[in-house]
């Protein structure tokens, strides 16, 4: 059965991923950093689906060594054929007030563990043979500066890029590497858990709304099929128009 590893599945777009791909066949790995329930809700419904699945802490900020866990899982599910790097934080602050403590641990999880993450899961799908999907979600602030957000910012950007670089030297082994870049989701991070997306206004959004992690999720489930074989080295934005408002004017 092919497997995928979600990382950052406790919850919120990472949940809906999982269970989506379990919906799809696959088997799938959860991982978690501080909400262990969340992780073990989402591995009831990926199970409830009739797949395996599997389930580890994951704490990018202790790396190189975090990343044992992408093995680990991998070993579990008998493999890994796609590997979403969800998993992400953020730690806000001016340009001129922010530490240095906010800056490396931003880029440390934003960055450096999606780096790390997608080099094991590549490894495991080269040595399997038969290719592989790496989906690495971003921000719509992998293309545009967000005001206060430095850390974020650049780390988004520098997934963008290596995005890019993963699809140009891994589609000789068959491995095709997106990006997704979801403006604003109704989720715990943005305070807007368990809400219905069309009951929130956004003036600032040309569809009036924050998007679903379901609307994320569904996307990243088309990149993992085979609908999506000859699509590599882009970068999906999923914003409802968000980017658009710079071409508006009063």
């Amino acid at each position: 059965m092919p497997s995928a590893i979600v990382t950052g599945s406790d919850s919120g777009i990472g949940k809906a991923i999982a269970v989506v791909l379990a919906r799809d066949g696959f088997d799938v790995g959860i991982t978690w950093h501080e909400d262990e329930v969340g992780a073990r809700s989402t591995e009831q419904e990926v199970r409830a689906l009739g797949r395996s699945a599997e389930v580890r802490r994951l704490d990018l900020a202790e790396l190189p060594a975090a990343a044992d866990v992408v093995d680990e899982l991998a070993g579990a599910l008998g493999g890994v054929d796609v590997l979403v790097n969800n998993a992400g934080t953020s730690r806000p602050a001016h340009f001129l007030e922010l530490e240095w403590e906010d800056w490396r641990h931003t880029l440390s999880v934003d960055l450096d563990g999606a780096f790390l993450c997608a080099q094991r899961a590549a490894r495991a799908m080269v040595e399997q043979g038969r290719g592989g999907r790496i989906v690495n979600v971003t921000s719509v602030h992998e293309h545009v500066p967000l005001r206060g957000s430095s850390a974020y910012t650049s780390a988004k950007h520098g997934l963008g890029g290596l995005t890019k670089q993963m699809a140009l030297e891994l589609a000789e082994h068959g491995i095709l590497v997106n990006s997704v870049a979801p403006g604003e989701i109704a989720t715990p991070m943005t305070g807007n858990e368990d809400v219905d997306p069309a009951t929130v206004e956004r003036p600032g959004i040309p569809l009036g709304r924050p998007g679903s992690a379901h609307e994320i999720a569904s996307l990243v489930a088309w990149l993992a099929s085979p609908g999506a074989a000859y699509t590599t080295g882009s970068s999906f934005v999923v914003d409802g128009g968000l980017l658009l408002m710079a071409a508006i004017r009063d």
